[in-house]
């Protein structure tokens, strides 16, 4: 099939004929600018995606004017869809709540009255219940719409026209953020303090060499709708606006309240941004039931119009910052915002710095003076015209009487006689007996004067760049009086603190009362912790088809290292195990342990002690306790196993040489300096195995000598071990005779 056919387009009934592959590529493409031009990225110049771009100027146009009347906000969702975005009613009526939501935007748009949700994530009531009207920061950002400070351009049916960009007399990307999610592409602007911005953008006006860092210090970073703690380092900040990219680090602002006699409890004032104070309860809830928050007794919500979350602690021995610490790394009393300052410049994805955002605005505001004064101008033009010709007739008002009572064609006399343009004369003669008084003509005059000196004025500023920029800087200042810190939208809600490192591990194990357990883990991965030590593991109960696998004498306080076959070594807590009623709860709801694997060996890792690994395939190597001691679920991989190896043996090291033995029953014993310690890895050959893998290995002191147990649990030493020392790697020789027939060193 050809990829191209000239086609008679007029023919109804033409096909055209192309591969699937453009096709789809070319369908695809025009979807995806669609999305990023018209849906999901902000423009730098307003900050408004074009859905609420367009609600903000039908809401002018409907005269929903700040000092005006609400009207219903069904009204404005109608009139969006009928005029400027053809799209569903929930979508448009969603994005418009979302701009009167004050823990939602930064500096609202929209000035909503009925319920319009909550930061419990209830939703709105319906657009035929609540009612809007614009802000004044909303009316900034559409000033000068009436004066050809944008272009325009024909919405979609053609019967009427929207503005490409808003004149936004203010940082509107930066003071509210902005998020979306494009075809290959994302954005995500924290909010910032709009006064704040101003200023930068005025410090960059004036120095326009200035780095980010010295913006930093005037714009200190975001100022998030429901304030919260930012404790992002100040380095991270920098490398953050400096690139577009990186992510804000915030935690719930709150105190602690002192109850007397000891006691004290945590009040959370402000949660982070974009947290459902609702879900973060349940997940309070949820942490207090399955006890994986220990430090914490009890949440309470008491919030009436501000943010009042009450934690009471566990015990009051606990510090409050250890018990925030704690909660902190459990649920989102601390998240992180993703910064990726990806916006739309000149109709292009781009992501830009802190600098390159406020230069990009400056130009804008630039080229919207220019324009505004440029309109000014010509309307000055067509008023001093016109005035230029009363000026002339009352000179000659006689004449001109003369003319208009006697003359057939005034008009053209009028023109020839005195010199003037077809407007003049029309406004001569459309004007009424009354304004040929004296006053009339002072008062013209008067006019004439004061526009001849504005146009004056005008025709200097458009003349100068440096006028245009004094201007920008006069109209940014005046701005910054609508976000003043007497205004309730002005002052900065978001802090910033250095974040407090605080060893929780620590204080969970205070808490843990020592008393000795004996840990018990069944064949299928059943563990408990039974009370004492010393107890009968032969009368354990286990279920249908399991039975014991190993057990271990230690302390509620303890560590408890498990060895999984595939190289993992995973950790929990003696005092975090279920106790010893029932048969326990498989391991694996605890520790990401995969199914295809099984607990090796199990024990409490101890400072200075050294264990020998090795694998199936006769590959082994030393490795210290410390290193064995994970704290995640993941566990921490420690001997590397490819396809078809698995770790076999975990022993403690007890001697200066090591045995080992193969399924061929051969034993080889070599100095255990031959082996090297190692963290993590795969090892070195500990024997040679033609048919076979490894059996058992151990250590033992070479002025003992080497012996074994048998089944019965009686020691068997050997005189003459020294036949069978080697060097490491050797196949070895066939065991002694009356060694266990198992293979194992152990019986």
């Amino acid at each position: 099939m050809s990829d191209e056919t000239t086609i008679d387009e007029g023919d109804p009934g033409h096909v055209i004929e192309e591969s699937l592959s453009d096709a789809l590529s070319r369908r695809y493409l025009a979807y995806a600018l669609s999305t990023i031009t018209a849906r999901a990225l902000p423009d730098v110049r307003d900050g408004l995606k074009p859905v609420h771009r367009r609600l903000l100027y039908s809401m002018r146009e409907l005269n929903l004017n700040p000092e005006g009347a609400f009207r219903k906000s069904a009204t404005v969702v109608g009139d969006v869809i009928g005029k400027y975005h053809p799209h569903g009613d929930q979508a448009i009526y969603d994005a418009m709540v979302r701009l009167a939501q004050d823990f939602n935007v930064r500096h609202r748009m929209v000035d909503g009255q009925g319920n319009f949700g909550n930061i419990d994530g209830d939703a709105a009531a319906a657009m035929r219940y609540t009612e809007a009207k614009l802000t004044p920061a909303a009316a900034l950002m559409l000033d000068g719409l009436a004066e050809n400070a944008v272009d325009f351009r024909e919405t979609y049916d053609g019967h009427n026209s929207e503005p490409i960009v808003l004149p936004a007399g203010f940082p509107n990307l930066l003071a509210n953020g902005a998020t979306g999610i494009a075809v290959g592409m994302a954005c995500s602007i924290p909010p910032h303090n709009a006064g704040e911005c101003i200023d930068a953008a005025i410090h960059l006006l004036e120095n326009p060499r200035c780095e980010t860092k010295d913006l930093l210090k005037i714009l200190p970073g975001p100022d998030f709708p429901t304030g919260a703690v930012i404790v992002e380092p100040p380095e991270s900040l920098l490398e953050t606006y400096e690139t577009g990219r990186g992510g804000i680090r915030m935690q719930a602002r709150w105190e602690k309240e002192d109850l007397g006699r000891g006691q004290w409890r945590v009040i959370i004032t402000e949660i982070p941004y974009q947290v459902q104070k609702s879900k973060l309860m349940e997940r309070l809830a949820e942490l207090i039931d399955t006890k994986k928050a220990p430090l914490l007794e009890d949440a309470m919500d008491e919030s009436a119009e501000d943010v009042r979350i009450v934690l009471t602690p566990k015990s009051r021995s606990v510090e409050p910052q250890v018990l925030m610490s704690s909660l902190f790394r459990l649920c989102d009393l601390e998240t992180r915002f993703p910064v990726n300052m990806n916006v739309l410049d000149k109709g292009t994805p781009k992501v830009m710095g802190l600098k390159q955002i406020l230069r990009a605005y400056l130009d804008h505001r630039r080229e919207v003076i220019t324009r505004r004064a440029q309109h000014r101008l010509d309307k000055i033009e067509k008023r001093l015209e016109i005035l230029d010709g009363f000026l002339k007739a009352y000179l000659n008002i006689d004449e001109v009487i003369r003319i208009i009572r006697y003359e057939d064609d005034p008009k053209s006399v009028m023109m020839k006689k005195f010199r003037l343009s077809e407007i003049q004369v029309e406004a001569i003669l459309n004007m009424r007996l009354r304004a040929l008084r004296k006053l009339e003509e002072i008062e013209i005059k008067r006019e004439h004067k004061e526009l001849s000196e504005e146009r004056k004025t005008i025709q200097q500023l458009l003349g100068s760049t440096g006028r245009q920029w004094t201007e920008v800087k006069r109209q940014l200042k005046d701005a910054r009086g609508i976000f003043g810190p007497d205004t309730k939208e002005g002052p900065r809600r978001s802090r910033f603190e250095e974040a407090v490192e605080v060893d929780t591990e620590a204080a969970l194990e205070a808490l843990i009362v020592k008393e000795p357990v004996t840990v018990v883990l069944s064949e299928k991965g059943w563990i408990r912790a039974l009370r004492g030590h010393n107890q009968k593991l032969d009368s354990l109960k286990f279920k249908e088809g399991d039975d014991l696998a190993m057990a271990l004498e230690c302390m509620t306080t303890d560590k408890v290292v498990l060895m999984a076959s595939g190289g993992r070594a995973f950790t929990i807590g003696a005092g975090k195990l279920p106790g010893g009623r029932g048969h326990g709860e498989p391991i694996r709801l605890s520790l990401e342990v995969p199914d295809s694997e099984t607990i090796v060996e199990m024990f409490v890792p101890e400072e200075g002690v050294k264990r020998l690994l090795a694998s199936n395939k006769g590959y082994g190597f030393i490795v210290a306790d410390e290193e064995l001691v994970s704290s995640t679920r993941k566990g921490k991989i420690i001997m590397s196993c490819g396809k078809g190896v698995k770790l076999a043996i975990c022993t403690g090291v007890e001697g200066d040489h090591v045995a080992v033995i193969g399924e061929n029953r051969k034993l080889l014993f070599f100095p255990l300096k031959d082996l090297p310690e190692m963290s993590r890895g795969k090892g070195v050959k500990l024997q040679a195995y033609r048919d076979g893998d490894l059996a058992d290995a151990t250590t033992f002191n070479k002025a003992d000598g080497f012996g074994w147990v048998d089944s019965g649990g009686r020691n068997i030493t050997h005189d003459d071990w020294r036949d069978w020392l080697g060097k490491r790697a050797q196949a070895g020789r066939m065991a002694p005779r009356g060694f266990n027939r198992n293979g194992k060193f152990v019986g």
